[in-house]
């Protein structure tokens, strides 16, 4: 699917999330990566296979 030089890391690569945006719908919390990845706002994704990876945000603890 990737055409770029380098080319982009693969859906199935640890650094997935690397891969170039080839659409994105920002107002609908989602972007399209041109390894057929599907990156959602939550930091959650959606595999070209149809599995998931859960929301990998980083827990942030506020100390007052």
């Amino acid at each position: 699917m990737c055409k770029h030089i380098p080319r982009c890391p693969s859906a199935d690569s640890s650094d997935h999330e690397a891969a170039r945006v080839v659409a994105a719908r920002p107002e609908q919390g989602w972007s399209l990566l041109c390894n057929g990845l599907v990156l959602f706002e939550d930091t959650g994704d959606l595999l070209p296979d149809g599995q998931i990876t859960t929301p990998h945000r980083p827990f942030v603890t506020v100390v007052a």
